[in-house]
């Protein structure tokens, strides 16, 4: 039999763990499990790490046995790689190996003022003040002002700090801690690709940066050891798997990456999953973005290996805007009906949705817009809401897009797509249309697992997949070309345009007036004048 390698793929709605043949990259197995999201206030987003850890565990066993039923012996797998939802934050106490409070989840925007706070304070007042040093701007998106809310709020978080018990980490750092034995010689470490967006982290020198740290007033000694994306990390304490080394680890989005095969300076990838992202692999030096796109680093695979870096355009809301609809407004009853519902008409008949649920990311870094949806009529219904909400995910990818191709000077011709939301055809169409130009889907559409899985494998002690450009297996696709003329097209866009200024400067931490005076908000929540009570009677 050919060596499997298996990954666990831990997104932001689900956990996964899938297992490939090493020689062909043929999906042979996988089980799946949707994690919980809670929003205890308005922009609050957490999830709850014993549950993601459970998942994992659950995700395991369950896909052992299933490789049981198929004959398929476990010890057949030689490593097993970890990619997961980026910038997610979990501070744990090393001793009882208990989280100190939920995973503040990349989407959460409890922060806002905190980063309005380090914007004003930055000389001009300028977002992209250290972005010399992390390719990113101060934003609620990345780790190190999530960090900063548990270090001022959580009283747990500080007594485990000034006792020396608190480990800090993004979800990658969590899960090879647990699944290396936990408080009983866990393996406390992330990778390049992970720590580079947590802003604490220097991009030139490949390490946590101490002025970052002091800028931000954070401890160094609770942060995770940095290591390449592909070397043997620790091995598998307990499960079916017990004694199988880790030793692959990427962010999803340099996973996909990867697992697309986008190895050369230029290729590049969009993943469509609860948000949408698009990475332009530009070799072995940062390149940095004129035009509201990160700089981050794609992957260093193994120790001696140069690290590889990629220009990254960023929406937060795509498939959740899906799930908002279902879970939220009653609209659809599952996810796949959104594709019927919205090819039941075939246009948004002039309605635009702009899902600015946290604000809006690449290449507005705008915390202060929210959702808006705009030209509605009375001939509106839910199926052309349902439509409107599937443009705005190709309306974002089309500004993204139009960013790369300025920062980069060489506009992309196609675009490669992976992610759960390309099984939605008239998505994919769509993409084309409003592109103008072909998008193709991997046949086998798991590529973030798909990359994990790769790194595992070829890492040194491992060596059982090669990621030498002649050994690469060939990819089939579904190309989908454009249906519509571009002038359609280009009318249809600056229509979004017009939509998206109207969703901007919404929601300000600020005091905010009326005439009255009034309206003036409390933590981010509006002030409501409380009812007048009524005149008291007085009887004669």
């Amino acid at each position: 039999m050919d060596p499997l390698v298996a990954a666990i793929d831990q997104g932001t709605s689900s956990t996964r763990f899938l297992v490939f043949n090493a020689k062909t990259a043929k999906l042979i197995c996988h089980h799946q499990v949707e994690i919980k999201q809670s929003f205890p206030k308005e922009g609050w987003v957490e999830e709850d790490p014993k549950e993601i850890i459970q998942s994992v565990y659950e995700c395991l066993e369950r896909t052992c046995e299933k490789l049981g039923q198929l004959n398929i012996d476990v010890s057949n797998i030689k490593a097993v790689g970890v990619t997961n939802q980026r910038e997610t934050t979990v501070v744990w106490d090393k001793e009882t190996g208990e989280p100190l409070y939920n995973a503040i989840v990349w989407l959460d925007l409890r922060t806002q003022s905190t980063v309005e706070r380090l914007i004003n304070k930055a000389p001009g007042q300028n977002k992209n003040h250290l972005k010399h040093k992390t390719g990113l701007p101060i934003s609620t998106y990345f780790s190190a002002v999530k960090l900063r809310w548990l270090l001022d709020n959580v009283e747990d978080v500080q007594q485990a700090v000034a006792s020396g018990r608190a480990l800090f980490g993004t979800v990658d750092s969590w899960i090879i801690w647990c699944l290396t034995g936990g408080r009983d010689g866990g393996v406390h470490c992330t990778d390049v690709s992970n720590a580079s967006r947590t802003m604490l982290f220097n991009i030139n020198s490949l390490d946590w940066d101490p002025e970052l740290c002091r800028y931000f007033d954070v401890p160094m000694q609770i942060l995770p050891e940095v290591r390449s994306s592909s070397e043997i990390y620790g091995w598998m304490k307990s499960s079916s798997l017990a004694g199988v080394p880790i030793s692959g680890c990427l962010g999803d989005q340099s996973a996909a990456l990867v697992g697309q095969m986008c190895f050369k300076e230029g290729q590049a990838k969009n993943t469509y999953g609860t948000g949408c992202f698009l990475l332009r692999n530009t070799g072995t030096k940062p390149v940095m973005s004129e035009h509201g796109l990160l700089t981050t680093v794609a992957y260093k695979l193994g120790k001696d290996e140069p690290a590889c870096f990629a220009l990254e355009g960023s929406v937060a809301i795509a498939g959740a805007v899906v799930r908002w609809l279902k879970d939220n407004m009653g609209i659809v009853q599952s996810a796949s009906e959104i594709e019927k519902l919205a090819a039941a008409v075939g246009t948004s008949y002039g309605c635009y949705f702009v899902p600015a649920f946290s604000g809006l990311y690449a290449p507005y870094w705008e915390p202060s817009a929210r959702g808006i949806i705009c030209g509605l009529t009375q001939f509106t219904n839910r199926s052309h809401l349902a439509f409107a909400a599937l443009e705005a995910v190709c309306f974002q990818t089309r500004e993204i897009l139009d960013a790369m191709n300025l920062d980069s000077g060489v506009p992309l011709t196609q675009l490669q797509v992976d992610g759960g939301m390309t099984s939605n055809r008239l998505l994919m169409q769509l993409q084309a249309d409003i592109l103008s130009m072909p998008v193709l889907r991997p046949s086998m559409p798991e590529t973030t697992a798909l990359g994990a899985a790769m790194a595992a494998g070829a890492a040194e002690g491992v060596d059982v997949w090669s990621l030498s450009p002649d050994d690469l297996p060939d990819v089939t696709c579904e190309k989908y070309e454009p249906q519509i003329n571009s002038e359609e097209s280009e009318f249809r866009f600056a229509r979004w345009k017009k939509a998206v200024q109207k969703a901007m400067n919404w929601e300000t931490t600020e005091p905010c007036c009326n005439s009255n005076g009034f309206g003036k908000k409390i933590n981010g929540a509006p002030w409501v004048v409380p009812p007048t009570p009524p005149p008291t009677r007085v009887d004669p």
